[in-house]
């Protein structure tokens, strides 16, 4: 008689546990090892400077950044007294309510025509897009040395020349106040070609058959925009106009560098809220007040926000 094979034994699964944790603790550790350097860095010199910020703002730190010599609100009190600080607040809402409804139908308005071109909307798109890249600084230089230079060889005064017009100081001239034309036509070439991008982004996902069946009741292009295009685009805009609202509250490099001489700051125009804080914090070395400043600023720009979406309701079901 042939003996019987006796029954083989499972593996035991230890082995296979122990590899899998061996596994997801090298993946884990890798991830940390990977990703460590980025929080510890974000965590240090964002928000501990945001904390540290924050204490400023209820001490006395004139030319110093220590903590100990509290006083208060007193640093808020003194900001808001200051007539200059208010009078940049008031300056920056007339330039939002300026320049968010121009940057928003314009770029409205290439978003539509771009969409509708059937050859080379590729070319079109990356040519409206590439002033995003451009940095704020440079291009304010660009518009104070070459085109609004003031002398007659600056493009607008070429341009001038050839209608009759004499050469104009746009910068320096502040009755009428021409500089808003250089300050409102940069903004709206570093801005526009983002915001139709996004807008593109918001007109392909609208479906087709809509425009089809608005074509068939015979719709112009006027009330199929009305009806169908602007509705649909309806959290796309609110989206873009929180953007277009945020960065014009903080408003800064182009008014700077378009009106910096050198000298100290208190000879231009006008100056944003954040042109006055630079003074305080930076030349007169008051940190408690700048700090204070900037969470003024920025409970500001957190309470337009919070109306903006209570009054347009973003994210709401589409009707």
């Amino acid at each position: 008689m042939r003996p019987r094979k006796s029954a083989a034994r499972p593996a035991p699964a230890t082995a296979p546990r122990r590899r899998r944790l061996t596994e997801r603790q090298s993946k884990i550790l890798t991830f940390v090892a990977l990703t460590a350097p980025m929080l510890i860095g974000l965590g240090i010199f964002r928000y501990v400077a945001i904390g540290w910020s924050f204490l400023l703002s209820f001490s006395e730190a004139r030319r110093t950044i220590t903590l100990g010599n509290w006083v208060g609100l007193d640093n808020y009190q003194q900001l808001l007294s200051d007539e200059r600080f208010r009078d940049a607040l008031t300056m920056i809402v007339l330039f939002t309510a300026l320049i968010v409804p121009l940057t928003f139908a314009a770029s409205l308005g290439l978003a539509v025509l771009v969409n509708r071109v059937r050859r080379g909307r590729a070319f079109f798109r990356t040519a409206f897009l590439l002033p995003a890249a451009v940095s704020y600084v440079a291009a304010a230089m660009i518009w104070k040395m070459a085109l609004f230079s003031g002398v007659p060889s600056g493009l607008a005064n070429t341009l001038g020349a050839l209608f009759g017009a004499e050469a104009t100081p746009w910068i320096q001239t502040q009755s009428p106040p021409l500089y808003w034309i250089v300050l409102v036509t940069l903004r709206l070439w570093l801005q526009v070609g983002l915001y139709m991008i996004l807008f593109i982004a918001g007109l392909q996902a609208i479906p087709q058959h809509l425009y089809e069946a608005a074509a068939l009741d015979g719709a112009g292009s006027w009330r199929t925009f009305r009806s169908i295009t602007f509705p649909m685009l309806r959290n796309t805009s609110i989206a873009i106009l929180l953007l277009m609202l945020i960065a014009a509250l903080q408003a800064f490099d182009e008014f700077y560098a378009i009106f910096s001489t050198g000298a100290s700051l208190g000879s231009e125009p006008v100056r944003t809220p954040l042109m006055h804080l630079y003074g305080v914090a930076l030349q007169d070395q008051d940190y408690g007040v700048g700090s204070a400043g900037a969470f003024l600023l920025t409970l500001l720009i957190v309470l337009v926000t919070l109306v903006q979406g209570r009054i347009l309701g973003f994210a709401r079901d589409k009707d």
